[in-house]
């Protein structure tokens, strides 16, 4: 405990990083949960200064962390029941969708879509937009993805995604902190300072050279976003329900979701264990499963793959498949002046310590 309170006080102790922190762990040895810093700040000019206490319980925005949370999740359990199919065409659920893309290829993120596109300028839905690349061939992270892969939960559920995600997901894993579009409880920790960012990558066209810019939108937020959902397509396009970010949880929630999947041969009556393990093998790109991210994690005499996803926001969750290891982070690393340190880095700060406590290592 004392080793990860020690990690959690440092992350946020350098420029860049974030004012709060919550870490996580949950192995068969050790459960753990520790805060450090603020969840909400103010400025007096470019001076942060902090205000409500960063605790365990804080409800946090995931971000796309939802896409595995809800999205993929919820996938295990629909082709688990025989109601999706990995391997069949997109068009099958989305007829509008004319591209020769798979369920697999979105899962992937080798469908061949934009990354990113301001669907709430654009007149034209997700499944009408152009190609950015030839589908099946590379990987191209992409939220597209994932926002089509919510509509095929949708539709094939025959409910819309929060519905599904309720009764597929967070119902029967007790995940009673965890709901779309605003927190279920008071304490949450603030998202972002305003839309800054969204408008900034549209205005330079970084990183992706979407033709529209700023001054086409005239719903942008100029506030602090506390309770709101920070991605601006998940909150100005579809209300903060979306399958790539819009989920509302707390570091104790993701653990209790990652300790299911970490044993999941336990949950039988919800999901089949081998198409679990389907979703939690590579390929063709080593660092990414079905849904999930793949991370190494160095333990006693072994290294050993954990499966998660970071979000944007500042949150991360992640599971070691078989072992009942389970990991999650909470920050609000949007919160500062200059570049924030990212949340791949945060969260291999978490991993890095949950290996040294194996191994007895002090730090």
């Amino acid at each position: 405990m004392s080793d990860l309170r020690a990690t959690a006080t440092r992350l946020i102790a350098y420029a860049g990083a974030p004012p709060g922190i919550v870490l996580g762990i949950n192995t068969p040895d050790l459960k753990a949960s520790v805060s450090a810093g603020y969840r909400t700040v103010e400025w007096e000019g470019d001076v942060r200064r902090g205000m409500a206490e960063m605790t365990v319980e804080t409800h946090h925005d995931l971000a796309s962390v939802t896409k595995v949370v809800a999205t993929t999740t919820a996938l295990i359990r629909l082709v688990s029941a025989g109601m999706v199919d990995l391997d069949a065409a997109v068009r099958r659920y989305l007829p509008t969708f004319t591209a020769d893309a798979t369920v697999r290829d979105l899962l992937l993120h080798r469908a061949g879509l934009w990354e990113w596109y301001p669907l709430y300028i654009t007149p034209d839905p997700v499944e009408a937009l152009p190609l950015r690349y030839e589908p099946g061939r590379e990987r191209h992270y992409s939220d597209l993805g994932f926002i089509l892969l919510g509509r095929i939960i949708a539709t094939v559920f025959g409910a819309d995604l929060s519905s599904a995600v309720t009764d597929l997901v967070t119902t029967p894993l007790g995940l009673s902190s965890t709901r779309f579009a605003h927190p279920a409880g008071e304490a949450v920790a603030t998202s972002a300072r305003d839309d800054r960012v969204e408008m900034t990558m549209l205005d330079t066209g970084q990183p992706y050279p979407v033709p529209h810019r700023s001054t086409e939108f005239t719903g942008w937020r100029h506030h602090s976003i506390d309770g709101e959902v920070a991605d601006g397509n998940s909150y100005h396009a579809f209300g903060g329900v979306s399958g790539h970010a819009g989920l509302f949880s707390t570091v104790p929630d993701l653990l209790r979701w990652a300790t299911a999947l970490a044993n999941y041969e336990e949950y039988e009556a919800l999901w089949r264990p081998d198409v679990a393990r389907e979703f939690f093998t590579a390929g063709p790109d080593e660092s990414q499963a079905l849904g999930f991210r793949r991370y190494r994690l160095d333990l006693p005499d072994e290294t050993v793959t954990v499966l998660g996803h970071p979000g944007y926001v500042g949150c991360a969750a992640g599971f070691v498949p078989g072992r009942g290891i389970a990991l999650a982070l909470g920050s609000n690393r949007l919160l500062v002046d200059g570049p924030p340190v990212g949340t791949e880095a945060l969260f291999t700060e978490l991993l890095t310590t949950t290996g040294d406590l194996a191994r007895g290592v002090a730090r």
